[in-house]
């Protein structure tokens, strides 16, 4: 007999304040959306992010496009 076990996640956006090696939780959710990409990034993998603009960035390409913009 095979058993399957299924975990259902609930997704759903959360709202954080993003600080200089942290971010708080604002408003609770299990990701959040990049700001060049638009791709999901999970909380538990959220590693790059912009404190003054208070955006967060998929990977070190999203935010190296970001300073890039911001240098101009």
């Amino acid at each position: 007999m095979i058993c399957k076990k299924y975990i259902i996640m609930d997704e759903t956006l959360a709202k954080l304040r993003y600080g200089p090696n942290t971010f708080e939780v604002i408003e609770k959710g299990n990701y959040v959306i990049c700001a060049i990409s638009g791709k999901q990034i999970p909380l538990d993998k959220l590693t790059y992010w912009n404190v003054d603009l208070q955006e967060a960035y998929f990977s070190p390409k999203e935010a190296q496009i970001r300073f890039e913009e911001l240098k101009k």
